[in-house]
């Protein structure tokens, strides 16, 4: 009797080891499974991603979407640029594991990250498939802390991920700041559209100069003067560098008072654009202020504004920042038609 009760108690016990043998190794399955599907950031084919998602922490939220023709604009079809979109494009794709955050940081990590990230929300064909949480660098700028969630969960604690070739952080790649993302052309026009262009110094009357194409002749004045003996090519050469003409930067620094102060101010150089379909356009451009010292420009004269910049209002009365590299080709007539003479009057 003893014996067949120790069998019986012999058999129990090793149902019961079973038993927990069996859920105990479900449990790491899962957990391994769980730990795995949320280090999985990246996403395989970024060919189908057609919608992107992003929201920073000052609540600022921008939408990207891509065309049927593959070009990507906001959600109202506006022109953005398209570098940064190919750049969060490889960082999807490249995207990778580097390390778990330490024990004795994991509480202040996970708490800066639910304050302060950056969300960007991932489509594909139209469905939601991630969202990434990303937060600030890691202190040596090699890693930077996620939180990742998918249709299925959303990990409670960040993990340190990096891009697959690259040592930069991740954080700056995912801006919402709509300005930023704002198309920068000015003009885009062949020349064949181009019925005269006219520049004209407020100050400098003898920069001042005109283009004018009629037919296949070009008529060039330099103060209202005409000039002889212009190079045709260089008329054209001129007028071909109006297909591709952008400013640098929006507006970040100044009020609306202050923009409207210095729009009420003299610009120091006028361009009126017209085309053959009757459509004209207006840039106005104001010195920007220097750094509070004199300094020389490139002809060594004395000036004490920024010789890199100036301020410019476009013909929709937004003042941007433009640089001179881009445009002296433009308002440098002056120089770049220097060889004609002056008609003489009869």
């Amino acid at each position: 009797m003893k014996k067949g009760k120790k069998s019986i108690i012999l058999a129990i016990g090793i149902i019961v080891l079973g038993v927990l043998a069996f859920l105990a190794t479900n449990l790491v399955r899962n957990s391994e499974k769980s730990d795995s599907e949320l280090l999985e950031f990246s996403i395989a084919d970024t060919s189908i991603v057609d919608q992107i998602q992003i929201k920073d922490a000052y609540n600022n939220e921008f939408q990207l979407v891509k065309g049927a023709d593959g070009v990507w604009t906001d959600s109202d079809g506006n022109c953005v640029i398209q570098e940064p979109v190919n750049t969060m494009l490889e960082t999807f794709k490249n995207i990778e594991f580097k390390g778990y955050v330490p024990e004795n940081s994991k509480k202040n990590v996970t708490n800066r990250i639910a304050a302060t990230n950056t969300e960007v929300k991932i489509f594909q064909n139209g469905k939601w498939v991630k969202t990434w949480y990303v937060g600030n660098a890691t202190q040596d700028h090699y890693g930077t802390y996620m939180l990742l969630e998918t249709n299925r969960e959303k990990s409670d604690y960040p993990v340190i991920m990096k891009v697959r070739g690259l040592s930069g952080i991740i954080e700056p790649r995912f801006f919402a700041d709509k300005r930023k993302w704002r198309c920068t052309e000015i003009f885009a026009v062949p020349r064949e559209e181009i019925a005269s262009v006219n520049v004209n110094y407020t100050k400098e009357k003898e920069k001042s100069f005109s283009v004018e194409r009629k037919g296949y002749e070009y008529i060039v004045k330099h103060n209202g003067e005409l000039l002889a003996g212009i190079d045709t090519s260089m008329a054209v050469r001129y007028l071909n560098a109006y297909k591709k003409v952008h400013f640098e930067l929006v507006n970040y620094e100044y009020t609306d008072k202050q923009v409207d102060s210095v729009k009420r101010s003299k610009p120091f150089c006028e361009l009126t654009l017209k085309k053959t379909n009757g459509q004209s356009e207006k840039l106005r451009m104001f010195r920007m202020a220097g750094q509070g010292e004199e300094i020389e420009d490139d002809y060594g004269n004395p000036v004490s504004y920024d010789i890199n910049r100036f301020w410019c209002e476009l013909p929709t009365g937004e003042l941007v920042k433009a640089q001179y590299f881009v445009f002296n080709p433009l308002i440098m007539g002056h120089l770049y038609f220097g060889h004609g003479k002056p008609v003489t009057k009869k």
